[in-house]
C-alpha cells in the first residue's frame, strides 16, 4: 500500500473485510490517498466476491475518475482464491488498475512491495529498469534489518533512548568549543521530513556559538518513484533557506539500504569531532560508541543501545507526524538544541 502510494495511486481497493483497511488507511489518506475496501462477508468466502469487486470499481471510477487505482488483496480474497486481474478487466473502468494479488502471508514484509512493483512494470506505469532497482533495494533493505537491525535478534524491548537534553548539550558544547559537527542523513522515504530538522538545528547552533559542521544526505530529487522525489526536492528547499549545504548528497531516499555505505565514507573524510546519524543509523556501517544515533523506532533504539550505542536518541512520533508533510517539521532533538545554543539548559 506504501509502494502504491509512492506511485501516486489516487486509490487503494482493499478487496477483504472493512477492518482491513482500518489502521493504514488513517496514514494513507493523510498523504492523501484514498483508501477503501470491499467489504467481504462471510458469504462472500463460500460463493466469492468477485462481481462485487467489479461493481465497487466501476463505481469508484464513476464518482471519483482516478488515473491511477491499486487493488490490494487480503487474506480473506487472496486465501479463496479470488481473480483480481479478472475482476479488473471485467470492469472496464478507464483508469490504470494494478491487481495486486498478495496478503498477509505472502512472506517477508517486503513481498507485497515487489509484487506492485512486478505489476506497475508490467502495466508501463514504471519502466523494467526502476522495478529492479527498487527490487534491489527491499532485497537489501530485508538483509540488513536480518543482520543488524529490527529482525536480527528474537525479541527487542523498547527503549526511548537518552535524553534530548544531553545529546543537545553535547552538540552544542563540541561546537563551543571549536569542534566540528558532522550530520549524516541516512532516512527511509519521508520520515526524513522530520530527521532533516536536526541539520537545521546544528546550523543555528553553529551560527550562534561558532564551529564547524558538515552535512550529508540521501537527498537526491532525480531518484526514485514520483512522491520520493518531491520530498528530497521539498527537503533540500527547506535546508537551503535554513542555510544548510548538503555537501554530500549520497543518494536517493528509497535507497537507503544502499546509500549507507556513502554516507560512511562521507564520514570519514569529513573528519569530524563529533558524528551525528540520522533516520536508520544501523543502515550505515562503522559506527562508533561516540556517534549520536537518531531514529524513530523504540526498538531499534533498544537494538542501539544493547550493542553499546548509548548516545541513543528517540525521535517516536516521527513516523505518525510526516505523513501529510510537505515540508521540514520541527524535531524535538532540533528544538532542544536550539534552546541550548541560544542560552537555555547551558
Amino acid at each position: 500500500m506504501y509502494t502504491l502510494r509512492d506511485l501516486d495511486a489516487d486509490i487503494i481497493l482493499m478487496h477483504g473485510p472493512a477492518g482491513c483497511g482500518f489502521m493504514a488507511a488513517r496514514r494513507l489518506e493523510e498523504a492523501g490517498v484514498r483508501v477503501m475496501t470491499t467489504g467481504m462477508q462471510e458469504s462472500d468466502l463460500i460463493f466469492g466476491a468477485e462481481e462485487k469487486l467489479v461493481r465497487i470499481l466501476k463505481g469508484i471510477d464513476d464518482r471519483f475518475r482516478p488515473g491511477l487505482i491499486g487493488v490490494v488483496g487480503t487474506c480473506a480474497s487472496m486465501i479463496i482464491g479470488e481473480n483480481l486481474d479478472g475482476a479488473v478487466k471485467k470492469a472496464g473502468v478507464n483508469a490504470t488498475v494494478l491487481p495486486i494479488d498478495v496478503h498477509g502471508c505472502s512472506g517477508a514484509n517486503t513481498t507485497g512491495a515487489i509484487r506492485v512493483l512486478e505489476v506497475a512494470a508490467e502495466r508501463g506505469v514504471i519502466s523494467h529498469d526502476e522495478r529492479d532497482r527498487q527490487k534491489m533495494l527491499l532485497d537489501r533493505a530485508t538483509l540488513i534489518e536480518r543482520d543488524r537491525g529490527l529482525t536480527s535478534v528474537t525479541y527487542l524491548e523498547p527503549h526511548p533512548g537518552t535524553t534530548k537534553l544531553s545529546a543537545a548539550q553535547l552538540i552544542v558544547r563540541t561546537l563551543r568549543d571549536g569542534g566540528k559537527v558532522a550530520v549524516t542523513l541516512n532516512a527511509k522515504k519521508e520520515t526524513a521530513y522530520g530527521f532533516a530538522d536536526i541539520m537545521r538545528a546544528v546550523e543555528h547552533a553553529r551560527s550562534k556559538v561558532g564551529g564547524e559542521a558538515c552535512y550529508i544526505g540521501n537527498l537526491d530529487p532525480n531518484i526514485g518513484l514520483p512522491r520520493i522525489r518531491r520530498y528530497a526536492s521539498d527537503i533540500l528547499r527547506d535546508l537551503n533557506v535554513a542555510n544548510v549545504t548538503v555537501g554530500t548528497i549520497t543518494g536517493g531516499l528509497d535507497e537507503y539500504p544502499v546509500s549507507g555505505d556513502k554516507a560512511a565514507e562521507a564520514l570519514d573524510s569529513c573528519h569530524a569531532d563529533l558524528r551525528i546519524v540520522v533516520g536508520l543509523p544501523h543502515t550505515v556501517p562503522r559506527l562508533t560508541s561516540d556517534d549520536v544515533l537518531v531514529t524513530d523506532q523504540p526498538r531499534q533504539l533498544r537494538n542501539y543501545i544493547d550493542k553499546g550505542f548509548d548516545r541513543a536518541v528517540g525521535e517516536i512520533s516521527t513516523h505518525a507526524d510526516v505523513m501529510a508533510a510537505h515540508a521540514v517539521l520541527r524535531s524535538e532533538l532540533g528544538e532542544t538544541i536550539r534552546q541550548v545554543a541560544d542560552g537555555g539548559w547551558a
